[in-house]
């Protein structure tokens, strides 16, 4: 039976308290809205892109463990590209194999599960030593007051899936297609039209949910007292509501984790998945749902290898690795909300040389250096010439990816005159733990964090936007190695 070999997640290290929040927009609704707990939220280069890769990064850590995957895809329903594969991009990135089939799912809310299941029924295909990953992540946005700035959240999750049982084996699943509106969003518009969250719940999750998990349990043979986690990806009242009509325990609800994160879109069933997979007992039962215009049910089974494998980070770090956004205007900015004056440092040509782009792809998106096949040299970016002064060799730099390495501090700058969306702007020349150095810029340092030999890790995000042509661009910063 196919089953996960991997998972992996990611979360913006931005929390703005849901009392900030309240706090400048609490005059719209006389103040009854929630301040409690937080919610994750994108710096301004980070994006669903950008998130998706970083959950692989933590499901696969090295460029070894990506060598046998054979699909991947990234669900979402915020993708930067609407004609683009934000998926090969990421592909890219992490150096998979070429022939990798990279694609994109989105358009509901239910993405990511059923992007999952349909990898559980496609892995027999791609062979006993083949992996899918399946990546999802959303950056929704919300109106200034509005009941979703609240609750939604930003982030990422990925699950590896692969031909044998893993750590946790595909049971069965079950699907329902229904056309039941409880929110949209059309193609171009920034926020969703959301419709009264009773009808949401009575005719949605308590009507819909109910009859595809009872069909799942029969069809497995197996009771509801049977179920050890039951993932729903909402608050806890449907959560609980849902149990019930299920014949499911309370206590055998997973934390959707609302409180710490908010609600983080297509994403968040595969989060609260990860959640369990660290905690599992071999044989424990889980139930995953996924809502959206219809109903995925997921039944998987922990086995004796659970534990065996973990992420680099996992969600209990995520959560952990979190610095205070205390700037409600500055949240809003980031998230494209409230239009700023750039003044004239940022009125400059951001045009993108696409032949030049593909010629150094590899540099660029994968951040792959050279290293000498004579001296050993690593050296960035790659050139004919190795950069050793005792060597000088022509023609012997063979490719040497770089993104997965540690480097340390050499030079910095905080630079309070050049344009950038978080100032101050970060830049300076890091040491790579391999030899070679670059120039590039930095990411998540606050004012005064950096410091000369500070080690730093490397993530890919968002450098800059080319607004006249619609394009984006993306490279590699230095970021905390404590966040890591």
């Amino acid at each position: 039976m196919p089953g996960i070999s991997a998972y992996g997640v990611h979360l913006p290290r931005l929390r703005i308290p849901r009392k900030l929040i309240a706090g400048a927009m609490g005059w719209l609704n006389g103040g009854k809205k929630s301040g409690r707990g937080e919610r994750t939220a994108c710096n301004w280069d980070e994006d669903s892109l950008t998130m998706g890769l970083e959950a692989i990064r933590d499901a696969l850590p090295d460029y070894a463990s990506r060598r046998d995957v054979r699909s991947l895809v990234l669900a979402s329903t915020t993708l930067p590209f609407a004609d683009r594969s934000n998926a090969t991009v990421v592909a890219s990135a992490l150096d998979l194999p070429d022939s990798v089939l990279a694609a994109d799912v989105g358009g509901s809310q239910r993405a990511g599960t059923s992007a999952l299941a349909q990898a559980f029924t496609q892995s027999a295909a791609i062979g006993p030593n083949g992996q899918i990953v399946v990546a999802a992540a959303d950056r929704r946005l919300a109106r200034p007051g509005s009941e979703q700035e609240l609750t939604y959240g930003h982030g990422a999750a990925a699950v590896v899936v692969g031909s044998d049982d893993g750590l946790a084996r595909w049971i069965g699943a079950r699907h329902l297609a229904a056309d039941f509106v409880d929110h949209h969003r059309l193609a171009g518009e920034s926020f969703d039209y959301t419709l009264e969250e009773r009808w949401t719940r009575e005719a949605g999750w308590f009507a819909q949910v109910p009859p595809v998990v009872r069909d799942l349990l029969d069809t497995s043979g197996l009771p509801s007292s049977a179920i050890r986690h039951f993932i729903v990806a909402a608050d806890r009242a449907i959560g609980k509501r849902l149990a019930a009509l299920c014949g499911i325990a309370e206590d055998r609800l997973t934390d959707p984790m609302t409180d710490l994160c908010g609600l983080t879109g297509c994403g968040h069933p595969l989060l609260m998945l990860a959640a369990v997979l660290e905690r599992a007992a071999p044989g424990d039962h889980i139930l995953l749902i996924g809502f959206g215009q219809g109903v995925d049910a997921l039944l998987l089974q922990a086995t004796d290898r659970i534990g065996t494998v973990r992420p680099r980070r996992g969600v209990a770090a995520a959560l952990r690795a979190r610095h205070e956004e205390t700037d409600y205007t500055r949240f809003l900015a980031h998230c494209g909300i409230l239009q700023v004056e750039t003044g004239m440092r940022a009125e400059r040509d951001a045009r993108t040389a696409q032949p030049a782009l593909w010629r150094k792809h590899a540099e660029v998106t994968a951040l792959t250096g050279g290293r000498c096949g004579r001296c050993g040299t690593v050296q960035f970016p790659r050139s004919r010439v190795c950069v050793a002064p005792e060597c000088r060799a022509t023609d012997t730099q063979s490719p040497h990816l770089l993104a997965e390495n540690t480097g340390r501090i050499k030079t910095f700058t905080e630079d309070w005159l050049a344009f950038t969306a978080r100032p101050p702007l970060v830049y300076g020349n890091i040491a790579f733990a391999d030899g070679g150095n670059a120039f590039i810029e930095f990411a998540d340092f606050e004012p005064g964090e950096a410091q000369v030999d500070a080690a730093v890790r490397f993530v890919f995000r968002l450098k800059d936007i080319d607004r006249l042509r619609g394009f984006r661009r993306y490279f590699w910063k230095a970021a905390p190695l404590g966040d890591a």
